[in-house]
């Protein structure tokens, strides 16, 4: 089933109408042949629309697919090289876990002998070798889910469209289901798009990962650059835990802004904003980079520093959010690992120093 590294799947100005509401806002984006490809954003956004308008199972209201460079914006879903996985599992309750996975080979006419070692082959990849005759109903949500990839993976279709597959399962088993999906996309190498709102399984399973919030593609990229160089301030703060403050820019040359928040002002990389002096900004710090200066701490020089009064420490396990209040009322999280710092030495209601390395906050247009 591998494919090699060609424009797999292209969208070209999509867009998606119900009556006067829009749902999908003139999207384009595209897609490298085996790559995983994540679709993320907050609930409502668009997401799995356009996921439906790549698979066929709507129709656009403008633009365009190209699935393999082939326009296949008309086409209906049987007739696309796609093959979908559903949030909940659509599985056929009366059925075994066999023929579950056999049935769209079925429906295609193919030999039984190749069905049968097709399906083997799957249950394998799956890591459900043995439960041919278990019904679903004896399987737990994740070897539902599994069952599911294989049916759809059975087919050998290049193009695998995955809608919230893992929503239904808890926080420790979609851990090891996104490891799981991510070892079987590069074991078989085709192209997988993934649709959540869950930033962690984005960043664990993605090559790369597009925001899409209100209709609207608001940010592409890996999910290094999503998460440490966001260029929107949406993506800011809705990836990761940053703290985003507002200001205006004071100056800016030689790629470089001072930013006045307010009660401080801060050297910022530019990072080619097109920004001018008296341009509102935001400016994102998150939440890892930031630490309180404490009395006889000398930061670092290339460190920005602004006032705050502490407020409380919370306890996570592995990590510790002490919590800030900035002089315009704004509070901040500076986020540690457990053990680095006692938050006892910071006593509720104290003065403050918060810092974070001179080069690693970003600058947003407000």
């Amino acid at each position: 089933m591998t494919q090699s590294s060609d424009i797999a799947v292209e969208v070209v100005d999509l867009a998606k109408n119900y009556g006067p509401v829009r749902a999908l806002n003139s999207v384009s984006f595209s897609i490298e042949g085996g790559r995983y490809y994540a679709l993320l954003g907050p609930s409502g956004g668009g997401k799995t629309t356009l996921l439906r308008l790549i698979g066929g199972f709507l129709r656009p209201s403008a633009g365009s697919v190209y699935l393999h460079g082939q326009d296949v914006s008309h086409l209906p879903p049987d007739r696309r090289p796609t093959s979908m996985v559903f949030q909940n599992y659509a599985l056929f309750p009366h059925m075994t876990v066999e023929r579950n996975v056999a049935y769209g080979l079925k429906l295609l006419k193919a030999p039984p002998g190749e069905i049968r070692d097709k399906v083997e082959r799957m249950l394998g990849m799956v890591g459900l070798e043995g439960y041919n005759r278990r019904m679903p109903h004896e399987l737990s949500g994740g070897q539902q889910q599994r069952v599911q990839l294989a049916r759809s993976l059975v087919l050998e279709r290049d193009i695998l469209l995955l809608d919230e597959p893992l929503a239904s399962l808890d926080a420790k088993l979609r851990k090891d289901m996104c490891l799981e999906l991510k070892r079987i996309q590069e074991k078989v190498g085709i192209t997988f798009i993934h649709v959540t709102h869950n930033q962690e399984e984005a960043l664990t399973v993605a090559d790369r990962i597009a925001i899409i919030a209100d209709g609207e593609l608001v940010e592409e990229g890996t999910a290094r650059d999503i998460y440490e160089t966001p260029r929107m301030r949406f993506t800011a703060e809705f990836i990761g835990d940053n703290n985003v403050l507002d200001g205006v820019v004071a100056d800016i040359s030689d790629g470089r802004a001072t930013v006045d928040l307010g009660f401080a002002r801060v050297d910022v990389a530019a990072h080619g904003l097109p920004a001018a002096r008296g341009d509102a900004v935001a400016l994102s710090v998150r939440s890892e980079l930031l630490r309180i200066v404490g009395s006889g701490q000398d930061p670092e020089a290339s460190w920005q520093l602004i006032p705050a009064t502490y407020v409380e420490a919370i306890y996570l396990g592995l990590t510790i959010s002490h919590l800030v209040r900035l002089p315009d009322g704004t509070e901040i999280v500076a986020r540690v690992i457990s053990g680095e710092r006692s938050e006892e030495e910071f006593e509720p209601g104290s003065e403050v120093t918060m810092g974070w390395p001179g080069d690693r906050a970003r600058l947003h247009v407000a």
